[in-house]
């Protein structure tokens, strides 16, 4: 058995239909099916089942892939070893990075930091923190950039920042700051469930416990800290943003800006990677470009507050 007949696998197993995985690996389909089936000889175990249509992947199949996912994985990590030890910046990278960060990090950044390796295909996304960890430990994310701590034995992290929330009301002007033990929460919007920072909002005001009153007999939750801006602000609403994500406001917007009495209630903003995550050099470069992009715009007051964990 040899490399060439794990990706040929991986590609049926991925596209169920032979034509369509010789393409992806630039052969012919009758070399795809003999290589296959070299391989089924070998090991004495029928990976797919060729009677059905579309083809499909016998019980057995399933743990022998897995499996070859895994070294197929170790391979491809062999290969980027190889390239770190000679300086060479290349090939692809994936970045996820949660709602709630992407809209005031990414345009900080991430064109100087591409700028810096030419030769490297940066594809970037948004998703939950929940995905982000998924994904890594599958090996089919690179770097993730999240709300830490996660906890995870699988998971390396490695801290950027610590970014306060700040309370956003438009009934009332930022004329006095405000205390999150005190907070009014009656016309309070939430992103959706799955957001991190709901559940981190959920904690600091306690509304697990308290009933929401949107003025109407509905309620909403966000999809993304754009669509909750819109509908704050159209339905004369409240609620609690990062504070990256409030320097991007107009001008009137922030008149609605409230900050946060000690104790500042705050996030801590990391990358995370798998364990045995490779690529040092650039990992390196993308904290050292974050920081100096971030440092200068949030408050040079070292927090001393509440500090609120994904959950």
């Amino acid at each position: 058995m040899n490399i060439h007949q794990f990706k040929y696998i991986l590609a049926l197993a991925e596209s169920r239909h032979f034509e369509n995985a010789a393409d992806k690996c630039c052969i012919t389909q009758s070399t795809l099916s003999t290589m296959i089936s070299k391989f089924e000889d070998e090991v004495g175990i029928m990976v797919f089942d060729r009677k059905k249509k579309p083809v499909e992947i016998t019980s057995e199949g399933v743990i022998i892939i897995e499996q070859l996912k895994k070294i197929t994985k170790e391979i491809e990590q062999l290969s980027e070893i190889t390239k770190e030890i000679k300086g060479e910046v290349s090939g692809n990278l994936t970045l996820s990075v949660i709602p709630t960060v992407a809209p005031g990090l990414l345009p900080l950044f991430l064109t100087d930091f591409a700028k810096k390796f030419p030769n490297l295909n940066i594809d970037i996304q948004e998703q939950t923190t929940e995905e982000i960890m998924r994904q890594i430990k599958s090996r089919d994310l690179d770097i993730g950039i999240v709300s830490i701590p996660l906890n995870d034995k699988d998971l390396r992290e490695i801290h950027l920042y610590d970014e306060p929330f700040v309370f956003y009301d438009t009934t009332s002007l930022n004329t006095n700051k405000v205390n999150a033990n005190e907070l009014d929460v009656s016309n309070i919007c939430l992103l959706d469930e799955g957001h991190c920072m709901r559940a981190q909002i959920l904690e600091l005001c306690n509304l697990h416990k308290k009933r929401l009153n949107y003025g109407a007999n509905f309620k909403y939750n966000a999809g993304s800290i754009d669509s909750l801006m819109r509908f704050v602000k159209a339905n004369k609403a409240s609620t609690l943003l990062p504070y990256l994500s409030a320097t991007d406001l107009s001008e009137t917007e922030t008149l609605h800006i409230h900050e946060f009495e000690n104790p500042m209630p705050f996030r801590s903003i990391g990358i995370v990677v798998h364990r045995h995550f490779v690529k040092q050099q650039v990992l390196e470069a993308l904290k050292k470009e974050i920081l100096n992009k971030v440092s200068p715009l949030l408050l040079q007051t070292e927090l001393e507050g509440q500090k609120l964990n994904p959950i």
